[in-house]
């Protein structure tokens, strides 16, 4: 009966209406990229705290507020390095920055470009705003977590929320978090780059067909000043002025 019903309902309309046009497929999402990346060599399982995902659940949702200027937290000895210090004995690190232009600016840290990232944090700051400081030139960054009895034992990398300074200024907080799906699909992306800039094009599943994702990446000197305090220092070419950033992680 329910064939019958169909029948007739469309017998008696086809002499007053006109076939309307399908409806357009909507655009497909940017292809998903097949992950290469290896492990780092220094990589180490660690146990995921429950703590860690309501911190990052929590902060996330927090806007980017920008107060009075604060002081810039110093690491122990009362002053920040020079970053152009002789001698260093730091290792050499890939560092990433990257994020849509009005969204939040994010960090990974690579062993190098084909490797999985080992470190990825969500700064306080948006992308545009970041691309504006660098090029006016020096940007020190700085991420502050305190020092507590029961956080003696956790490695200062493994923190998981930061209160993020730049260049003297409060921004917000920045929030460690493990890499995604679209983390992953950028650094596959910017393998074959060891330094440069650029943008990539956006998702248009989630920030539109006009967004652009920029990146910046270079090498970065990374010095472990002790267990409360590690800074990675960019590393500019031979002969190239460009921007200067640092980069400091330090327990207060």
């Amino acid at each position: 009966m329910g064939e019958q019903r169909a029948s007739g309902a469309s017998s008696s309309t086809d002499s007053y209406s006109t076939p309307s046009p399908s409806p357009s497929p909507s655009p497909s999402p940017a292809p998903r990229q097949h992950v290469t990346l290896l492990e780092p060599s220094h990589q180490h399982k660690k146990k995921s705290k429950k703590v860690f995902r309501v911190f990052r659940s929590v902060f996330r949702s927090f806007p980017i507020i920008t107060p009075a200027a604060c002081k810039i937290p110093v690491l122990p000895g009362g002053s920040l390095p020079d970053q152009h210090r002789s001698g260093s004995s730091g290792s050499r690190v890939t560092g990433t920055l990257f994020g849509y232009r009005k969204g939040r600016v994010s960090l990974s840290i690579q062993e190098s470009p084909r490797c999985l990232p080992s470190l990825v944090v969500e700064l306080a700051m948006q992308t545009m705003v970041l691309q504006k400081e660098l090029s006016g030139g020096m940007v020190r960054i700085a991420l502050e977590t305190e020092k507590r009895g029961d956080k003696e034992k956790i490695k200062i990398m493994d923190e998981p929320l930061w209160t993020m300074f730049s260049n003297g200024k409060k921004t917000g907080y920045g929030v460690k978090r493990d890499a995604t799906e679209e983390d992953l699909n950028v650094m596959e992306l910017l393998r074959p780059v060891s330094m440069g800039a650029g943008v990539l094009p956006g998702n248009t599943e989630f920030e539109g067909p006009d967004s652009e994702m920029a990146y910046m990446r270079a090498y970065f000197e990374r010095v472990v000043g002790s267990k409360d305090s590690e800074t990675f220092y960019m590393l500019s070419p031979e002969g190239n002025n460009g921007p200067e950033l640092s980069i400091f992680f330090v327990r207060v």
